[in-house]
């Protein structure tokens, strides 16, 4: 392991690093009698200023002022915990409507997260009309719930009531359920878009650790009839386990009155306010998706039929970020890779920023925008 491998790129963080490459040197070379105890005096000095940086960027967020504060749009369907949110506004609602599918294990609003940071916003103010899907916290109806309820039941009653002619859009998790929605009701889909979606989980080894975490997790299924968002948050830690403490490490650096501080709070509260996932989803996605791979392998199927994105026959819009850690990129791109029709677009940003980061309105808002206006 380098040691400078979740270290800071600071003037101080690289002179830290060039002491105790020192150290070491003189520790592998021999003959110092000390080097041994400066190596280890070293380290220690390293490992204490990484804490201490964790704990100002941890302070610092709990201290940040931001809370969001924009307007809820309408509803205009409702089913159980689900409700189609309408973004088109007052006289809006004669654009072409995109009905947009979030993962069942976050909140929705990372599509509408803060001003001047809501994808949907943006497309309205070009004269879209967007729709999202909320599935909203699982209740006792949904926590029996499977894929095949959500996609075949809650998701396509949801699409009967959008407008014709509309564009499904699927972010993460969600573009698997749009995927398989719009496979089974092509008639009330006239396009689709998949953004940073999976495929092939087996393109990254730590699919199958996170598999091998389900049995661990039936006791708290069985009690609660979900896995409990803390849970999750743990799980998907172990994608990038250096990945948190050096983004609040980073966060410390900023000034806080910044944009960039406001829009990273923005983002770590939405993270903070996950959703559980339904037991029997939960062993859908994580024994099967993660551990058997079975989207990739042909095997998923949805109220008997298999989900082939092969057997898409219209317009498509594939979004990749290069630098997902969630979402490898070589999993999105089996997907692109089985939908040879797909417009692909290749995001220079990571899985969140790619909706909802700084650089957002040039990595997917805009290149969306095109496409969706050619399809």
């Amino acid at each position: 392991m380098s040691w400078n491998a979740a270290w800071p790129r600071s003037r101080e963080g690289r002179a830290e690093a060039a002491r105790i490459g020192r150290a070491l040197d003189a520790l592998r070379q021999g003959g110092n009698p000390l080097a041994g105890e400066q190596f280890r005096a070293a380290v220690l000095r390293r490992l204490w200023r990484a804490d201490a940086a964790l704990l100002k960027g941890l302070a610092a967020y709990r201290r940040h002022p931001h809370q969001r504060g924009l307007e809820e749009p309408p509803v205009i369907w409702r089913e159980g915990a689900a409700r189609l949110l309408d973004y088109g506004g007052p006289g809006g609602r004669g654009g072409p409507p995109v009905l947009f599918v979030p993962s069942l294990v976050n909140r929705a609003h990372v599509l509408d997260l803060d001003e001047g940071a809501s994808f949907l916003r943006f497309l309205r103010a070009q004269g879209v009309r967007p729709l999202l899907l909320d599935w909203g916290w699982p209740g006792p109806l949904e926590r029996r719930f499977t894929l095949t309820d959500h996609i075949a039941g809650r998701l396509e009653r949801a699409l009967l009531a959008a407008p014709e002619g509309v564009v499904l859009a699927g972010y993460c998790m969600g573009g698997l359920l749009a995927l398989a929605a719009a496979l089974r009701q092509p008639a009330r889909v006239r396009a689709l878009a998949l953004l940073a979606t999976p495929w092939d989980f087996h393109v990254d080894p730590g699919a199958a650790r996170l598999a091998k975490l389900l049995p661990g997790l039936e006791p708290v299924m069985e009690a609660t009839g979900t896995v409990p968002v803390d849970a999750l948050q743990a799980m998907f830690a172990l994608l990038d386990p250096y990945g948190v403490a050096e983004k609040f490490r980073a966060f410390g650096r900023l000034d806080p009155a910044s944009p960039r501080a406001r829009r990273f709070v923005a983002l770590e509260d939405w993270l903070n306010d996950g959703v559980p996932l339904a037991a029997p989803v939960a062993r859908e996605t994580i024994g099967g998706w993660y551990g058997a791979n079975t989207p990739a392998r042909g095997e998923w199927a949805v109220a008997g039929l298999p989900v082939a994105p092969g057997e898409w026959r219209k317009p498509a819009f594939l979004a990749i970020p290069a630098r997902d850690r969630i979402v490898p990129p070589a999993s999105a791109g089996a997907l692109a890779g089985a939908m040879p029709g797909a417009v692909v677009h290749e995001a220079a940003s990571g899985h969140i920023g790619m909706v909802a980061g700084q650089g957002a309105e040039a990595a997917l808002w805009r290149p969306f925008l095109d496409w969706l206006r050619g399809a």
